[in-house]
């Protein structure tokens, strides 16, 4: 099978087809379960930035806070004082991040095409949260060993996503209908993920999860 179809979280060459549309040809990982679009239909990095322009992040906005609260609120609970972040994947309206410094906290910012800034791969965080973020990675199981390798013991790394269930029909999922939107998570991943790192996992509601290191 060629590298185009192996799987980008885990590596595994048990893949298959999941479902194709004109735009785009979808596979799923039989070891992982993660579902994943091949690089071949992916955005070119122009394309790609053109449509997060579009986002209309603004920290002021009531409900997108609202909506944030979902991560931050878990999040808060189980950090201390002093606490040190990363924001990854903080977008062109980084809000999340003002939430946590509003208590108190610092967060340093990452984003591949606002805030580029590699030296943060250098530190160590007590807390890390990806929203809405690793549905557009490329190389998923890469850039979340990544992060949580910068944990320091005791830290929490959040993802917040639209997860994949038997309950969605993917075939109308809106979900997948982003062009920028090219890997999809179940819980059976995120355990994938937590049994790989040896890290202790929650779930919150559907869409968030908590990776304890």
């Amino acid at each position: 099978m060629s590298q185009d179809h192996s799987c980008v979280l885990c590596d595994s060459r048990d893949t298959e087809l999941y479902y194709s549309n004109q735009n785009s040809s979808y596979l799923r990982c039989s070891t992982c379960e993660l579902v994943f679009s091949p690089k071949r239909f992916h955005l070119n990095n122009t394309d790609e930035k053109s449509r997060y322009d579009l986002h209309q992040n603004n920290p002021e906005d009531k409900h997108y806070r609202a909506f944030l609260s979902w991560v931050f609120n878990p999040v808060l609970d189980c950090i201390n004082s002093g606490a040190k972040g990363l924001d990854f994947g903080s977008g062109p309206g980084p809000t999340l991040s003002l939430m946590f410094e509003e208590k108190g906290y610092l967060v340093d910012l990452f984003d591949k095409y606002y805030a580029n800034n590699p030296d943060i791969f250098n530190n160590q965080y007590d807390f890390i949260t990806a929203t809405e973020v690793v549905e557009h990675l490329d190389e998923p199981g890469k850039e979340l060993s990544r992060l949580f390798k910068l944990l320091n013991p005791g830290g929490v790394l959040a993802v917040m996503t639209s997860m994949l269930s038997q309950e969605i029909d993917f075939s109308s999922w809106y979900y997948k209908d982003d062009s920028t939107h090219i890997c999809f998570f179940s819980k059976k991943t995120m355990n994938h993920l937590a049994k790989k790192w040896n890290a202790r996992i929650k779930f919150y509601d559907k869409d968030v999860v908590l990776f304890f290191k």
